[in-house]
Formats: C-alpha cells, structure tokens, sequence
C-alpha cells in the first residue's frame, strides 16, 4: 500500500509541476539527465556567514563625469537596491586610483531633505542614461588601451552615494585612491584626510578601503608597491582613523588584491605580514575567465567552477597562517574579467556562475560577496544601462529572501549521467520569509537535459515551495537571453517603485524533484523541522 502512496505522490508532483521539467510534461523516452541522491545533515550549521553575505559595488567609473552620479537618485534604481538589503555597497574599482577629492565647498545637501526629495525627474534620468552608454564605450575602449585619466570628483560624489545608501539601506564603503604616492612611495594621505574631514562635518557613516588591485599598479601606471609597504600603508590609515572623533571605530578592509598566482601570493603574504592588524577583513577579488576571449562552453563547465575552490582554499590558508580568525571576504567579483564577456555575463547563463559562487563560497568559509557591479562600467551589471533588471538581478534578489546565514551539510551522489552538472547547496530559509525549521536547497541543472534529485526519507514528506529560473526561450539560445522566467512567468517591474510578486509553487510531498535543463532553482522544505534552523538553536 505504501510503494501506492509513493507512486501516486510522484505522479501528483509531475502533473503539478509539469512546466518545470519541459514544455510538453513528462521528460521523453532517452531524455534522462543527471540523477543523484542527496544527503542533508540538517542537525547541526557547519558555517554561519555575515547576513549581508550577498553585497553589491558601484563602480568608480560612474563618477569619470560627476553628473552620472545622479542616477543613483532614480526611483527605479532605489527600488531595485531596496530588495537587495541587507548588504555592503562598494564604491570602487578601477577607477578609483585615478580619483582625487577636489572640494567645492558648495554642497547643497542638507540632513532635511527626504528620500522622496532627492529622486530623479524621468526626463533627467531619460538624458542620463542615454549619455553614459557613450560615456562607456569610451571608458571600455580606455581600459583596452591600458589609458587611465585621472579624474576629480567633488562633495557631490559623496552626498549622491550617502543618500543612496540611507535611501536604500545599504552600508557603505568608500574606496580610497592608494596610487597618491610620496618621494620615498609611501601613501599621501592628504587627499583622503581632506576627504574624511568633509564626512566628519556631514556625520555620514561610511566604512573604507585603500586601493584596488595592488598587483596590476605597475600595468596601470608604472608605480610598483610591494606588499609590505601596502600594508604599512593601511596602518597609517587605521591610526588617522583613531584619531578621528567619529571614525575612530569605522571599519576599514582591504587589500582587494586579484586571485592567487605566485607574485600576488606573495604581495598577499607580505601585507599580511605588515598590514593584518590594520584591517577588519581580508578582501580579494576573483574572476572565472576573461571576458574577451570566453565563450558559452566555459559559462557551464563544471570544473571552471569547481576552480573557486582551489583559488579560495589558498587565500584561507595563508591568512589563517598569519592572522587566525580574521574575515576573509571577495571583495568584488563576478564571471568574466575585463569588463564581463558581451552576450555572457549579462546574460541568463551567467547565473550558473553566480549562484554557484554564492553557494560555494558561503560553504568554505567567505563571510561576504562582493557583486560587481550593481551599476557602473562593464558587461556584469545587475542592471542595465536603461536601469532594467537582468537575470542576475532576479536571481539576487531571492537569493536574499530565501536563503539564510546559516550553511548546512549535503552531499551528492551521482547515479546516473557524467555527474557534477546538477550543483546543490544547502542553508536554513530565510526567517524572514519562513517559519523555524525550513531549509532552503540552492539548485542548478548546467545540462539540456532534465536531472532527478532523490530525495532523503527524513525530508521526502515535507512540502515544497519551488522557484525555478528559466530563460525566456528554451534551448541554448535562450541562455543568451536578457529575460528570465519564474515558475513559467517572465519577471519585470510592474512599474518603477513596484517588483513584481516572488512567489513559488507549492509541491506536495514526494522522492524525488525534478530540476528543468538549463535551470536555476530554489526548493523550500517548508516542513523539514531542521534542528539547526530552530530559533533557539
């Protein structure tokens, strides 16, 4: 009677669920994909991560013309960053070593104003975004030639990002210019004292770093620091912010230095060496490929993803070597350097990388994820240059609302196929969305073919909420869309100051899931009763 019971729950799951495995139902006859069997230890968290794990950055190139800072003032922009908190908002990249605080003494901001006051006239923002696509195109064709200009900026800089993080709930960090050198190459401070100085006066709350990629300031512009000299750099810098009245407990990260290879292993190890007390988290930054020369195949190659590991392994040790305990974060990232690969990283693909990293990152120990960019230079936004939500932005956003702080075990077997394109973390459920006791399993199917997830006996009878990303049109060809469906619908904005409803598909009770080809998927285990999810846990 009980194999019945079993048989009609999974055909019950088919009928309700249908759409999520083709367009037709049933996979056909010699369609089978991957099919693995899933262990989840739901009794204990392995990992506890920061709650604003999933950050986002700005990049500095937006303020290469200070007037395209305003579109940090758009309704539909705030709206958009609204759904992402809590998180970190990194002003930075690049750009930022090229930047030089030039005071007009003319803000016109005052601690009156409300958000409401400060939003973007359409026809304002219309004007904008129409001229930072050329804007652009001239920074990336900068960029190819190795040709940074250095640029000033002014108090308005620094009152559009402070509004837009107290409008939005974000907490900011401001990244410092380190390639102001003195005589004998150590750091002038000068311009960041006058910078701070002007911050103090406004009371705006605000954490810092110093520089962006240490190892390519030779390339960039022919200054050499080595890795001793940088952290006696940031020491310098934690003992003006001590005196400081009001940023004397600021936070202060760093040293943002590109991913492991032999001489930034050891600038790695030398700022530590000089530098580690001076920081309250680690940052490094990592890219899977480069955007230039990378194609679709890479996008879905489990064993590109699976090199995260190995890059994030050796940063973790040698910190813990040298500083035990201390934070370790990406403090930007994404899929593709030099700007994102065009039809890639802005696309539905991209969110294979992106939501593996998330997962595997929370699972060996990074407190903080670093997005680039929300908005800014490149092809890896969250948002168009029309201020349009793309597929990663979606995928951010319910990451957010389902997933909680707390990483839990699972293992995967491979039963049938080549195996490690179906990908599975696991974490308890957002509480915020869901009650005590809920898990939240993050799912990816890299294949054109439908994968099985059998599920274990201690969670097969627990209901499941399932949301589940697909591109707009099936195949290869949607992966290249801009587009992205939840649970069948496409999502967009229903208008500037409303997202639309998240919702997912209740499922009943069965053994098995069936994750769709080409797929991102959320499944809450709503009544799992996980002992480690418990409040009291």
């Amino acid at each position: 009677m009980k194999s019945v019971l079993l048989l009609i729950s999974s055909l019950l799951f088919r009928v309700a669920g249908g759409f999520l495995i083709n367009s037709t139902g049933v996979s056909p006859p010699g369609d089978a994909g991957e099919s693995v069997n899933v262990s989840l230890d739901v009794s204990r968290i392995i990992r506890r991560v920061d709650p604003r794990f999933l950050s986002v950055t700005v990049d500095a190139s937006l303020a290469t013309h200070e007037k395209f800072m305003f579109l940090l003032s758009s309704t539909k922009l705030r709206t958009l960053t609204r759904a992402l908190t809590p998180a970190f908002l990194r002003f930075g990249g690049t750009q930022q070593d090229f930047m030089v605080f030039t005071p007009q003494f003319t803000s016109s901001f005052t601690a009156e104003k409300s958000c409401n006051e400060l939003e973007l006239p359409s026809w304002l923002e219309e004007k904008l975004t129409e001229e930072w696509s050329q804007q652009e195109m001239l920074l990336m064709s900068e960029d190819r030639k190795k040709k940074f200009n250095r640029t000033t900026y002014t108090e308005s800089t620094v009152d559009l990002l402070n509004s837009f993080t107290n409008c939005t709930g974000l907490d900011l960090i401001f990244g410092l210019n380190a390639l102001l050198r003195t005589a004998d190459n150590s750091w002038n401070s000068s311009n960041a004292r006058l910078l701070m100085q002007y911050c103090e006066s406004r009371q705006y709350r605000m954490s810092w770093e110093l520089g962006n990629e240490p190892n390519s300031f030779r390339w960039k512009s022919g200054i050499w620091v080595d890795g001793l000299q940088l952290g006696q750099d940031f020491t310098h810098f934690r003992q003006i912010m001590s005196k400081s009245k009001f940023y004397h407990n600021a936070q202060l990260y760093g040293p943002d230095i590109g991913q492991p290879r032999t001489h930034r292993t050891n600038l790695l190890e030398s700022f530590l060496q000089s530098g580690a007390n001076a920081i309250n988290a680690f940052t490094w930054h990592h890219y899977y490929v480069n955007g230039r020369d990378t194609s679709l195949k890479d996008f879905l190659d489990p064993k590109l993803l699976d090199v995260l590991k190995t890059k994030t392994d050796e940063v973790l040790e040698r910190v813990k070597q040298v500083s035990p305990g201390k934070p370790v974060w990406l403090g930007e990232t994404s899929s593709a350097y030099g700007g994102g690969a065009e039809r890639l990283s802005n696309t539905f693909v991209a969110g294979f990388m992106w939501l593996d990293k998330l997962g595997l990152a929370a699972r060996l120990g990074i407190d903080v994820v670093m997005r680039q960019s929300l908005i800014g230079n490149g092809r890896y936004n969250l948002v168009d240059n029309q201020l349009e939500p793309l597929p990663d932005y979606w995928l951010s956003v319910l990451y957010k609302r389902l997933v909680g702080p707390e990483v839990l075990g699972i293992k995967v077997l491979s039963i049938f196929g080549r195996g490690k394109t179906v990908r599975l973390y696991l974490h308890c459920t957002n509480k915020r969305s869901y009650g005590d006791g809920a898990v939240t399993m993050i799912s990816m199917n890299l294949s054109k073919r439908p994968a099985r997830i059998s599920m274990p006996a201690h969670v097969s009878s627990s209901t499941v909420d399932a949301f589940v990303l697909q591109s707009e049109k099936p195949g290869e060809e949607g992966l290249h869309s801009s587009s992205v469906k939840l649970n069948g619908q496409v999502l967009k904005m229903v208008d500037d100051k409303t997202l639309p409803d998240l919702k997912g598909i209740r499922l009943p009770a069965a053994e098995h899931l069936e994750l769709p080809a080409y797929s991102l998927a959320f499944y809450v285990l709503t009544d799992a009763r996980a002992a480690a999810c418990q409040t009291s846990h």
